[in-house]
């Protein structure tokens, strides 16, 4: 990644991804409360995009993954291609697609889980995915591969709830933990707008949430920046960078964002060249108002940290640690 954003900088490019979020699918096997993702498109062209979009990372989401029937091939040929995988799944079929896969230091799996079980069966909206998702991650680890977690915090999540949860998966081996909060966006509003003001934070309501929680996470192996969760914090502001993790579909590049699907592009640069990145963002569209969301502010994070000694010398302790 560093020698990417060296290149890019000598380059004198202004806007470039980081993080190609490529969506083989949109289909699920479950329907959790804050997702929208329920519709399906199966995409051929998984592997054009990646050249096109040229980012170091692919990040393959949905939808379910796992249950995209060239999931194993995708994943060998972007290896191949030396691009670093995080395979989001939801762990439903983890221990069972395992044999597909090979271990390696470029793939990581990555399972959501949004809090003990409990917590997680009522999001997820079906008893039993807890306890599947912990035997696949167990299993992969035994198997040798690199495994992380992705938890989203909602209004009325407990974070001291999470900080067991945290504690649970440490002593499972786990890799690292991705932590982002939760925010109303249009496609979660229309297919449930009740559920959506019960479960959704303001900017404010987030902030506060994570300054309280600081102390609580800190021992615990965050996938966040010290960036993005000082952003998280309101310690730091930060200009949304979603340009950066661009999202590709059988529909093509979405934008602006992951979460909103205005407009579908035919390729990248368009995406960059058609998009009023200008008037994105807190105060500008009343669709980003309260949106913290990490594959906006991560990235951004991360090409912030890049203009200060400090943030520099912050974000290589944490990558190595």
């Amino acid at each position: 990644m560093a020698t990417y954003l060296l290149s890019k900088k000598l380059a004198g490019d202004k806007k470039f991804p980081l993080v190609l979020m490529l969506e083989p699918l949109h289909a699920c096997n479950l329907t959790c409360t804050g997702c929208g993702r329920i519709r399906e498109y199966i995409d051929d062209q998984c592997l054009a995009a990646v050249d096109e979009c040229g980012a170091p990372i692919v990040s393959i989401c949905g939808g379910e993954p796992l249950i995209y029937k060239e999931i194993e091939t995708l994943v060998e040929r972007l290896i191949a291609k030396k691009k670093h995988v995080y395979l989001c799944t939801n762990g439903m079929k983890l221990e069972q697609k395992l044999p597909g896969f090979k271990p390696s230091s470029r793939l990581f799996i990555n399972v959501h889980i949004d809090g003990m079980e409990a917590t997680h069966d009522k999001m997820v909206e079906r008893d039993g995915v807890f306890t599947t998702a912990i035997k696949g991650i167990k299993a992969a680890k035994k198997a040798g591969f690199m495994v992380c977690t992705n938890t989203t915090i909602f209004k009325e999540t407990d974070m001291h709830e999470i900080a067991v949860l945290f504690a649970y998966l440490t002593e499972l081996g786990i890799d690292g933990m991705m932590i982002s909060p939760a925010y109303n966006y249009q496609a979660v509003t229309k297919t449930n707008p009740q559920g959506a003001q019960q479960i959704f934070m303001s900017r404010h309501e987030i902030r506060e949430k994570f300054r309280l929680a600081k102390k609580l996470l800190s021992k615990f192996k965050l996938t966040a920046s010290p960036v993005y969760l000082e952003f998280l914090r309101g310690q730091r502001d930060l200009k949304c960078a979603a340009w950066a993790n661009p999202t590709y579909n059988i529909r093509g590049w979405r934008g602006p964002c992951y979460l909103r699907g205005d407009a579908h592009y035919p390729t990248y640069r368009q995406l960059l060249e058609c998009t009023d990145w200008d008037n994105l963002g807190h105060g500008k569209d009343p669709a980003c108002e309260n949106c913290l969301v990490h594959c906006g502010f991560e990235p951004a994070a991360v090409l912030a940290a890049n203009k200060r000694l400090r943030d520099i010398i912050r974000m290589a302790v944490w990558q190595m640690t």
